[in-house]
């Protein structure tokens, strides 16, 4: 696997940070300069995958735009990858930012999750609806936000 020079911004608390530094053991699938994948230690199910920037950021949008594109451009060939191995019917694709979102390493991670029926794995879809009015208030809000 080919490894890149040093990272510019790491947290010597974090966890992947002493991943990417070699001082804590991973059992690595990918690794390139910007991104790093390897197995989870505590998996929700075999070739559980969790794919990160080297550079240290807690959340995706503190992510170098060009990391994350080079990360992106890797999950198909990861995902692809685990499914051949594991035989999954499928995968969920996730990616948690703050802690009150499920994120239990403040550094930003994506999971490829293998799936099979009846795995019990599953997660809550508590869907909604937009009173009258309110869902166009946030598409105007938020094309204000984006410029």
């Amino acid at each position: 696997m080919p490894q890149g020079g040093s990272v510019v911004n790491t947290d010597p608390n974090c966890i992947f940070c002493k991943i990417v530094a070699g001082q804590i053991p991973a059992m690595k699938v990918y690794e390139d300069e910007a991104i790093l994948a390897f197995l989870d230690i505590g998996p929700l199910a075999e070739g559980h995958l969790l794919i990160i920037p080297k550079e240290h950021a807690e959340r995706l949008e503190e992510v170098n735009p060009d990391v994350l594109a080079q990360l992106a451009r890797q999950l198909p060939r990861l995902a692809r990858a685990v499914l051949s191995v594991t035989q999954a019917a499928g995968y969920n694709l996730l990616q948690n930012n703050g802690r009150v979102s499920g994120q239990e390493v403040p550094h930003v991670h994506f999971h490829i999750i293998p799936r099979a029926a009846g795995d019990g794995l599953g997660y809550r879809w508590l869907a909604s609806k937009y009173p009258p009015g309110r869902g166009e208030e946030l598409q105007k809000k938020l094309l204000e936000a984006l410029g």
